[in-house]
């Protein structure tokens, strides 16, 4: 062995961090919330038990970031769709940003197996609520910022936000659970024809 060369090498604290939030939402979407546990976690993380209690208080610390990270994936993959439209067509903008719903990553049942047990700890965990709070106005608020770019004169962005946000996640939940009976083309229909009934 090279002398210069250390014996064995430590993790990143923030990717060892990282890697227990991964592991916490696969668990989720595996085996729901009731089979989340400290031990569950780092068996799926590879890791001692002892390990999660160093970086989070607790399960419930560790499900509320495994939810905002969730969050900021979907929140990545919807930029990456705005940027795809370009910068000109401000209603090509919106629509991007509506529909990449409707297709992986975001669409999957992976994701919404996770998204089923994070709802299902919002009545229960006050953390998990608070994440989840965060992640949907993060949502709105993004879509009446492109809302406004695009009609500058629209009355109340915040409701029409609110009334697009409620259409996609209806569309998004029945389209992951597969066997849907519409495509991504035709849900995207669907938001064109809802977005001229609210903005025309």
């Amino acid at each position: 062995m090279n002398a210069s060369q250390p014996a064995f090498t430590r993790a990143d604290p923030d990717a060892r961090r990282r890697s227990l939030i991964e592991a916490t939402a696969r668990v989720l979407g595996k085996r729901g919330a009731a089979g989340v546990s400290v031990r569950a976690i780092c068996a799926e993380a590879g890791v001692s038990p002892g390990l999660l209690r160093h970086y989070f208080t607790g399960v419930s610390e560790a499900m509320a970031e495994a939810y905002r990270w969730t969050g900021q994936r979907i929140a990545k993959a919807l930029e990456e769709a705005v940027a795809g439209a370009g910068h000109e067509d401000q209603r090509s903008r919106v629509l991007a940003y509506l529909t990449a719903s409707f297709r992986p990553p975001i669409a999957s049942p992976d994701q919404l197996a996770s998204y089923i047990a994070f709802w299902s700890l919002t009545r229960s965990d006050r953390a998990v609520a608070a994440v989840r709070a965060e992640v949907y106005d993060d949502y709105r608020t993004r879509l009446e910022v492109l809302l406004t770019e695009w009609r500058p004169d629209l009355p109340d962005a915040r409701l029409t936000a609110i009334a697009l946000t409620a259409l996609i996640d209806g569309l998004w939940l029945e389209f992951s659970l597969g066997d849907a009976p519409f495509t991504p083309e035709e849900a995207q229909t669907l938001v064109e024809r809802s977005l001229a009934a609210l903005l025309d």
